[in-house]
């Protein structure tokens, strides 16, 4: 299985309600980070980008999670809502660089596929109130059982000079 249908499959298990776009964000960056150590891979967060900060800014930009692997090409993978194109920029410098390039996309979507080589992987999430909550591809379950065809019969109806012993008493006595 290669590594972005293992980071889907994995963040398909992550779910979260009620979070600010930031708080969804971070976590489904920790989810990444938690994915990349159950690899045993080494984890690093805000790791050190290829790609250049935009002018004026000097430096280098920084990667959401990037992983190392032991005889195997790193991992860099951006987080991200919103469609940006300094993301799909940054993640191609890195594959050209040499490293296997995964584009976390959450929302509601669509999501436009970015150009190769860069993988996309997607989570389906959805605004209520100005919070986020994931979605979730499964039916809700049923809570009751399907309405079965019935005859109509006629109910028993007690002797009205049934025994009322247990009815609480609800007269109110000359003392009151």
């Amino acid at each position: 299985m290669d590594e972005a249908r293992s980071l889907e499959l994995w963040l398909a298990g992550v779910h979260f309600a009620d979070l600010t776009e930031a708080q969804a964000t971070t976590r489904l960056i920790d989810a990444v980070t938690a994915w990349g150590e159950s690899q045993g891979w080494r984890v690093y967060r805000r790791a050190p980008s290829v790609f250049p900060l935009p002018a004026p800014l000097k430096g280098h930009s920084v990667l959401d999670v990037a992983c190392a692997r032991s005889g195997a090409q790193p991992i860099a993978v951006e987080v991200d809502r919103l469609d940006r194109q300094r993301t799909v920029d940054k993640l191609l410098a890195e594959a050209a660089a040499g490293r296997l390039a995964i584009w976390v996309r959450w929302g509601a979507g669509p999501f436009r596929p970015p150009p190769l080589p860069v993988h996309l992987v997607t989570r389906e999430a959805a605004r209520t109130r100005g919070l986020w909550h994931t979605v979730t591809d499964r039916p809700a379950p049923q809570h009751s059982a399907p309405a079965e065809a019935a005859e109509a019969g006629e109910l028993p109806i007690g002797s009205v000079t049934q025994d009322n012993s247990n009815r609480p008493n609800t007269e109110q006595s000359p003392d009151d």
